[in-house]
Order: C-alpha cells, then structure tokens, then sequence
C-alpha cells in the first residue's frame, strides 16, 4: 500500500520565512555563547595567572619566580596529561560499545512497527501514573437511546406479485405511485 503524500499546512514561502527566523535565533544565539565563552576565558585566566610585577626585583627574586611559575606549569603539564589519558581510554571505550552495539544489531531482526492505538485513558495513565483519577470515557456521558423496531412500524404485504403489477401498470399505477410518493409516512 504506497504512502499518499500529504499536502503541507503552510505555504512554502512561510516555511522559508521560518526557516530564515530560525537560522537568524541560532546565530544571535551563538554569538551570544562565544561572547559569553570568551567572558569566562578571560575571567577564569585573571584570577589563575595573575600580573606579573618584575620591576624593581632584585636577580634572586626573579630565579625564585621564575622557579614558582616553572613548577606551576609542570603541575599544570600533569593534570593536562591526565586528563588526555582519561579523554582517550573514555573513547575506546565508548568505540569498543559501538562495536558491540551494531554486533548485537546485526544478529536480532527489528520487527516492523505497527501503530498502537490506545484510549485517552491509557495514554493519561501512562504519562500521569497514579495521579489520574478523571475519566475520559465519552460513551458513558451519552444519552441512551432505545431503537425502535422499523419492523413493528411499517408491516409488510406479502401478497401475489402479479396483482402489483397489473394495479401499478398504466396511468392509474403511476398516479398512484406519485401519491403515495407525495404524502409522508407518519410514525
């Protein structure tokens, strides 16, 4: 059973006009993050390094600085390298379950989808849980109505056929047809 395609609700010049607004929010947007990236790169590197004042020290103040900025960075160094050993086994990991990912897709068939229909009920009950107490069966606020048997309003004639086609033939039978047409059938 092929698919019909269905008609859009909006005109495609609307669409364009959609897709220009969202495109013109995603960029104030990222623009608004790398100013705000930057904010913090330059917050963050204030209050780690902060100015160096070498005027007026002597040669031995100067080696003890530079012997403290030196240590800084090999702690620094370490952490970096730390951190990357973690970043790369955190990667085969995550390639080594891919992996296994697609070895378990290959060996189970995914059934095809069939659409589920299910009451406003259930689908109340399954996004609330227990907290739903209003029903949503609409036949039990109905009104009920009994069917009258058509059977028991209008009886029906058997009779010879042949009589109702010699009473129907000519004018006569279709005056007749047209009066009887012409008046309603009270209940």
């Amino acid at each position: 059973m092929p698919e019909v395609q269905r008609k859009s609700k909006i005109s495609a010049s609307r669409k364009l006009q959609l897709k220009s607004l969202m495109l013109a929010k995603a960029k104030e947007c990222w623009d608004q993050e790398q100013e705000e990236r930057e904010a913090e790169k330059s917050r963050y590197l204030a209050e780690r390094v902060p100015t160096l004042q070498t005027r007026g020290l002597s040669l031995s103040a100067l080696q003890d600085l530079c012997r403290e900025l030196h240590a800084k960075s090999e702690t620094v160094d370490e952490e970096r390298y730390d951190i990357e050993a973690k970043c790369a086994h955190n990667t085969r990991e995550i390639k080594d379950l891919k992996l296994t990912v697609q070895d378990l897709r290959g060996k189970f068939k995914r059934p095809p989808l069939r659409r589920v229909r299910v009451s406003a009920d259930a689908m109340l009950r399954a996004l609330l849980g227990s907290k739903h107490k209003v029903s949503m069966d609409l036949r039990a606020n109905l009104k009920s109505v009994k069917k009258e048997d058509s059977e028991k309003e209008r009886p029906v004639e058997v009779g010879d056929w042949r009589k109702n086609v010699e009473a129907m033939s000519g004018m006569e039978g279709r005056k007749k047809m047209f009066d009887a047409a012409k008046t309603p059938i009270s209940p």
